[in-house]
């Protein structure tokens, strides 16, 4: 059975699972976080301590895509609305009562030493095991000085992280927000300033969409909305990549939690590929409850099982070399798309996405019986768009043809003739075809030995320089 607890997390935080939630609604309280521990939750995140505020609303709003709901969340919601002694308080009694769990004190407050000085006193005192500081928050918090005020200007995010540090007697991490152009001078600065560790990335500053019967950006508070911070599936992307940015720079890599539309034990494994101890999730919570851990952790031990790995340092961080810069890439490497025949259902996707969004080297010009190899070119490309711009769209593939076509004991089950064909020699291996067809494993990308050596563009610059260079005498 492998072993998924979390061993020392930078320097001394331990687990039973890497799966935490993040800072957010589902830790607001004490009786939420231990209900999340009995679903099986590893550690979590207390919603943000400081000075209660007040809350609007509406506060959330979302974006759907194509049939799924909340494929981005975005919120205006603030820090805790419940004072810190109360926040302090279920904090020591959740502590007690599961003192092998991970808790994280996630703290804001003003920006000056002494206030830093006690807030980390109160939160050690009632148990937490690590402290987060939230450098992150991208509004309402920012107007104050605050969240990402801090965390967009290096100098403040080492300056604080340093007065954290002369008072904390346990882990100090930096959660770093994206809203900022290069992510890795403030995860450098945090660690100048003597973090143990980093949580990324926090929310993107976003609009979710605008009522267009009253002209109000969503969420609406009494007419008026605000920017807000986005989060969910639509984010993992863009997460994914600042979190190789970090762990990629050795000025910048610290123990690194990761966050960002983190819905299944897929998306954990790719930021522990890409170096992250641990995993922090919020939104696909909010959507489908605690439980969701359930599948996270069995996914992360069948996966850990297939692949021969014991624990989790035994794969984290193997995919940080494997990104590299373009110029460090391999020019000659060539591949082509390659269509099943067996498997293609005429519908023709491919080469509408080839003709109109890519480089023009599927077509639909085959012919029925014998096939006179790779490349039965009848009509010239030319051709084919001169015909096209005189016909009307209709559906590629009858059910009537496929099954004359079965009846005819054919050699494939779509008509041949509508089964579009590669121009090899033109293919540039893009792989767009591969990405639209709605088969699996119908377009696969094969790869071509053109007899030529590796390149970068890197040497072969490098190599035009050399040429160019004037001889010295």
């Amino acid at each position: 059975m492998p072993d998924i607890r979390v061993h020392q997390f930078a320097g001394r935080i331990d687990a039973p699972n890497p799966f935490w939630l993040a800072s957010a609604p589902p830790t607001n309280c004490g009786e939420q976080i231990m209900r999340a521990f009995d679903a099986g939750w590893g550690g979590a995140v207390w919603k943000t301590i400081g000075e209660p505020v007040t809350n609007v609303c509406s506060r959330y709003s979302a974006t759907d895509w194509n049939g799924q709901r909340m494929m981005g969340l975005n919120n205006i919601e603030l820090i805790s609305d419940r004072s810190v002694e109360e926040n302090l308080r279920e904090m020591a009694l959740v502590k007690k009562r599961y003192p092998y769990h991970a808790i994280i004190a996630s703290l804001m407050v003003a920006s000056n030493r002494e206030a830093w000085h006690e807030i980390v006193q109160r939160a050690e005192d009632a148990g937490a095991d690590g402290l987060e500081l939230n450098f992150g928050c991208p509004h309402g918090m920012s107007e104050r000085g605050m969240g990402s005020a801090v965390g967009q200007v290096p100098e403040y995010t080492e300056m604080i992280t340093a007065w954290v540090k002369e008072k904390a007697r346990t882990p100090v991490l930096v959660k770093l927000t994206p809203n900022i152009s290069d992510i890795r001078t403030i995860a450098r600065a945090a660690k100048r300033g003597g973090a143990d560790g980093l949580s990324a990335i926090n929310t993107i500053n976003s609009i979710t969409g605008i009522d267009l019967d009253t002209f109000v950006p969503r969420p609406n508070v009494d007419g008026k909305s605000s920017h807000g911070g986005y989060c969910g599936p639509a984010v993992k992307p863009i997460a994914l990549n600042m979190v190789q940015q970090i762990m990629g720079d050795p000025e910048a890599a610290l123990p690194l939690s990761g966050i960002g539309g983190i819905s299944t034990w897929r998306d954990a494994v790719e930021f522990m590929l890409l170096g992250a101890g641990t995993v922090q999730v919020c939104t696909a919570v909010m959507h489908y409850g605690y439980r969701v851990v359930e599948d996270m952790a069995e996914g992360l031990e069948n996966w850990m099982r297939s692949k021969g790995f014991a624990t989790i340092e035994d794969f984290r961080g193997l995919s940080v070399p494997k990104v590299t810069e373009w110029k460090h890439l391999n020019l000659n490497y060539k591949i082509v798309a390659h269509i099943n025949e067996q498997k293609c259902i005429g519908c023709d996707l491919c080469h509408i996405a080839c003709w109109d969004g890519a480089h023009q080297c599927i077509h639909l010009d085959r012919v029925e019986g014998p096939v006179d190899g790779p490349a039965e070119v009848h009509d010239t490309p030319a051709m084919i768009e001169d015909r096209t711009r005189t016909s009307i769209a209709c559906t590629p593939v009858t059910r009537k043809e496929r099954t004359a076509a079965a009846a005819n004991h054919g050699p494939y089950p779509t008509p041949l003739n509508k089964i579009p064909r590669v121009d090899e020699t033109e293919c540039v291996g893009c792989n767009l075809c591969a990405l639209v067809c709605p088969v699996d494993n119908c377009i696969t990308m094969v790869r071509v030995d053109g007899g030529v050596p590796a390149e970068t563009w890197d040497q072969r610059t490098h190599g035009a320089e050399c040429a160019v260079e004037p001889q010295r005498s």
